[in-house]
C-alpha cells in the first residue's frame, strides 16, 4: 500500500530534508529510520518540496510504499516515538498509488518570518531573522505585487538551481505586520532553489528604504541572478501547506500558530 504522512518539523539542527553522508543529520533520514521501525523493514520516502539547512516545516508532506500492514494510528504514534522531539508526524492515511507527494501537488505556500525589534530575541532566534531596523510593512507589500503572476523568476533562483525552467505562477504574495514580527506570505504553483528567501531579501531592503518599491520589478525583469539582491537568512522559512486534488482527500495541516 501507499501511506501519505503529514510531518513538521524544526530545521534549526538538521543539515537539510534530504539524507546525506553518514554523520549528517537530515529530516529523511531520521523519518526513514522511525518508520522502518514501525514497518520492521526499510522505508523510503517522496516529500513534497526539499528544504535547506535550517528550514522548518509545519506542513511538509511525504509518501512511501510498504507491505506491511498497519493501522493509521500505528504509523503516527509508532513513527513519533522513533523520531527525534524537533521532527513530528502529524496525519497518515492511505492514498491511491497514483499519489505522489511531489508531482501531485497543485501548489505549495512558504511563510516568512522577521522579528523587527531593536533587540534580538533569546527564544525565537532559530525561528525567525532578526532585523532590528524599522521596516516599513506597508512598502514591502506593494513590492511584492510586482512579483505577482506568472513570471521568469530567474533574478530570483539560487545561481546553482537545477529547475528546467524558471518560470512559476505566484499566485499571492503579502506582507503585513503583527507586533514586533513581520510576515510574508506567499502562495505559488512550485518554488525555484531559494526563490522565497531571495524574494525576502529584496523585500527587506525595500523595508529599510535602502531601495524604491520598484527594484523588485526591476530585479525581476533583469532575469540575472547576478544583479539580485541579497539571500535572507533560512531560520525564518517555513513550508506550511502543500495543495492536492481533491480526489486524494488530503488533510489541511493545522495553521501555524507559533506567528499568527
Amino acid at each position: 500500500m501507499r501511506i501519505a504522512l503529514g510531518i513538521e518539523y524544526d530545521g534549526s539542527a538538521f543539515h537539510g530534508w534530504q539524507t546525506q553522508q553518514a554523520g549528517v543529520r537530515s529530516v529523511q533520514h531520521e523519518l526513514e529510520q522511525a518508520l522502518g521501525q514501525v514497518a520492521a523493514q526499510p522505508v523510503r520516502v517522496q516529500c513534497a518540496g526539499r528544504t535547506d539547512t535550517g528550514v522548518h516545516a509545519s506542513g511538509q508532506v511525504v509518501h512511501f510504499d510498504t507491505q506491511a500492514q498497519r493501522p493509521m494510528r500505528s504509523w503516527i504514534l509508532g513513527g513519533n516515538v522513533h523520531l527525534p522531539y524537533d521532527a513530528n508526524i502529524t496525519w497518515a492515511q492511505e492514498v491511491s498509488e497514483g499519489f505522489h507527494a511531489r508531482f501531485s501537488a497543485t501548489g505549495r505556500h512558504y511563510r516568512y518570518v522577521i522579528a523587527n525589534r531593536p533587540t534580538r530575541s533569546a527564544l525565537m532566534s532559530r525561528r525567525v531573522v532578526w532585523v532590528h531596523q524599522p521596516l516599513d510593512a506597508e512598502a514591502m507589500h506593494r513590492a511584492a505585487q510586482h512579483l505577482q503572476g506568472m513570471h521568469d523568476f530567474s533574478s530570483y533562483r539560487a545561481l546553482a538551481c537545477q529547475a528546467k525552467s524558471p518560470q512559476r505562477e505566484l499566485r499571492r504574495i503579502g506582507v503585513r505586520r503583527q507586533g514586533n514580527l513581520i510576515l510574508i506570505d506567499l502562495y505559488a504553483n512550485a518554488f525555484l532553489h531559494h526563490m522565497v528567501r531571495n524574494i525576502a531579501g529584496v523585500l527587506i531592503a525595500i523595508g529599510r528604504g535602502e531601495q524604491a518599491e520598484d527594484w523588485s520589478r526591476e530585479i525581476l525583469e533583469r532575469r540575472d541572478r547576478r544583479q539580485g539582491g541579497v539571500t535572507a537568512p533560512p531560520q525564518g522559512l517555513y513550508l506550511t501547506q502543500v495543495e492536492y486534488p481533491t480526489e486524494y482527500a488530503i488533510p489541511e495541516p493545522a495553521p501555524l500558530d507559533l506567528f499568527g
